[in-house]
């Protein structure tokens, strides 16, 4: 198509105005759903402990005779010590003067959006560590503490694939800190038989699970295999059509079916948020660092641990969408 002579075209004009969005576009997640979902408490040390107890086991033959003379002492029912290290996380942030004193789009440039933005960053990486499966370590001179993560504490109520091993303490039982973690095994296909074992069992043993955690791939398993999930319409006159799951009825209780980005694909939470804990030792703040010539530093940290009664948890290991 012919264009006239001497037209004035956007391809020949050097000083067109760019146009760039003010406000930031951000894809990446920044949720924590397991971090969000229990409590915290606070501590003073790096080795932090809390007792735990279990009642005796159910003696049923326990009958005495009317008027017994001489009844035997029963074994005291006492706590044991369990401990977890806290671990340090950190982002730091340097800006120049000039970059603060320019108008850039949304300002991303600022020291204050870099802050902002560090402080999700740094959501994330707790909430992966603190589902991990990582054991404890106490750490040295020059070499970083780690906190035991929640695949490396529950090894009682659990399903695992073949060649799995449940994690260690350093102390009897289940006292001291997960000193090993736990051993991946083959992966396999989830069913809503290993859930519901594994529901069972962790209410035998005194939990009441609400909350089932996986991730993507498993969620999306979830949803077109577990009984009367069968692809349907949600009302019979709607067009919409309904092939999630978002809460499983058991027969210990509703579990909320909950999506998380950040803890490993392989496994599939059973929890009860009422045993565990994010363990603060410092909770997340910002210092101002020392400036190198015409800029600005900032250290964003945070000082904390997991808590977690692993008893009151379960674990669907090895499994795949």
């Amino acid at each position: 198509m012919a264009v006239n002579s001497n037209t004035v075209e956007t391809f020949d004009v050097t000083t067109l105005r760019e146009d760039l969005q003010e406000a930031l576009e951000m894809v990446s997640a920044s949720d924590a759903p397991f971090m969000s979902a229990i409590g915290k408490r606070s501590v003073s040390n790096t080795l932090f402990e809390w007792p735990e107890i279990s009642l005796a086991a159910v003696n049923g033959s326990n009958r005495v005779a009317e008027g017994e003379a001489t009844p035997g002492n029963d074994a005291a029912t006492l706590p044991i010590r369990v401990q977890n290290y806290t671990q340090i996380s950190d982002k730091m942030v340097e800006t120049s003067d000039t970059a603060e004193a320019v108008n850039g789009a949304s300002d991303a440039q600022t020291m204050a959006e870099q802050v902002a933005l560090k402080l999700k960053e740094l959501k994330r990486d707790m909430e992966t560590m603190l589902t991990s499966n990582t054991a404890g370590s106490a750490g040295s001179s020059g070499t970083a503490r780690a906190t035991a993560g929640l695949g490396a504490w529950v090894k009682t109520n659990t399903s695992k694939g073949t060649g799995g091993a449940e994690p260690t303490t350093s102390g009897s039982g289940n006292a001291g800190y997960p000193n090993a973690a736990r051993t991946d095994g083959t992966l396999r296909t989830i069913t809503e038989a290993m859930m519901n074992t594994v529901v069972k069992e962790c209410w035998d043993e005194g939990a009441e699970p609400t909350l089932m955690m996986v991730g993507s791939a498993i969620k999306q398993k979830v949803s077109s295999t577990f009984t009367g999930n069968a692809t349907r319409y949600k009302d019979a006159d709607d067009a919409r059509l309904q092939g999630a799951i978002d809460v499983i009825a058991t027969d210990f209780g509703e579990l909320s079916l909950v999506p998380n980005r950040f803890s490993r694909a392989r496994d599939a939470w059973i929890l009860d948020p009422n045993y565990a804990q994010v363990a603060y030792l410092q909770e997340t703040k910002q210092q101002d660092v020392a400036r190198t010539g015409h800029a600005s530093r900032k250290l964003i940290s945070c000082e904390y641990g997991l808590q977690v009664t692993e008893k009151g948890h379960g674990l669907i290991a090895d499994v795949q969408g």
